[in-house]
């Protein structure tokens, strides 16, 4: 009966990898299609997401099966469900991706309003955000968790930088710059979001290494880690 558990759990965790790759995978496609302004590539990364899907309820029904038939204990039960907590994540990461591709779609035809630059940036810092935690998870690494979480800081801070000159510096000057700001405003939503659920996620590996609860708790985790919160 154990070497039934940990074949199943070790095939659980196998697709978990599997839903973080494909989902690092699918926001680095968005961010591709949206810098070169390709439909196509956008129309592609949105038909990719019926995979993420499809494992997602493979990996459920893995987890559920590993709680019910065989009732693990302590370690075991807080990776697994923590486990499918990270799984219901990574789906809203990848149809956040697939929201940014729906930006691109609906600006393709329209003139760039300006340089992308600090997009990316948030992308990056989106892009490493997810690695990041899914390692932490991986190594069970509370300090990688806890740095995960205070990088959300900074990806407010940029997307509230990016919505500020795209409302101030475009469309309150501009009312007609409006169908080309819209969608670069949802885009940096949609990234900040991503982060945020990476962020959930780091919160979760927190919990399931040693049982403490980080959620609310950022300004609390800057002042232990010497580092002060953000006005």
């Amino acid at each position: 009966m154990q070497r039934h558990f940990e074949r199943d759990l070790e095939n659980f965790h196998a697709n978990l990898l599997k839903m973080a790759n494909l989902t690092e995978r699918s926001i680095s496609a968005a961010i591709e299609a949206l810098k070169n302004r390709d439909e196509s590539k956008a129309d592609k990364a949105i038909g990719a997401d019926q995979k993420i899907d499809a494992l997602e309820l493979i990996i459920e029904e893995q987890g559920i099966d590993l709680l019910a038939l065989h009732q693990p204990m302590a370690g075991d039960l807080r990776m697994i469900t923590t486990g499918l907590k990270i799984n219901a994540e990574l789906e809203r990461i990848a149809d956040l991706a697939v929201n940014i591709c729906q930006r691109v779609k609906e600006s393709v035809g329209l003139p760039l309003l300006k340089p992308l630059v600090n997009i990316p940036v948030l992308a990056d810092v989106a892009k490493t955000m997810v690695r990041d935690s899914i390692e932490a998870f991986v190594d069970r690494d509370e300090e990688l968790a806890k740095k995960v979480i205070l990088m959300d800081q900074e990806a407010d801070r940029l997307k509230s930088l990016i919505s500020d000159e795209l409302v101030n510096d475009y469309m309150v000057k501009d009312g007609t710059t409006a169908p080309r700001a819209i969608p670069l405003l949802l885009v940096a939503r949609h990234l900040e979001r991503i982060c945020d659920h990476s962020t959930y996620i780091a919160e979760d590996v927190v919990f399931m290494i040693n049982a403490r609860v980080l959620k609310h708790q950022r300004d609390k985790l800057l002042e232990e880690m010497g580092r002060a919160p953000q006005e």
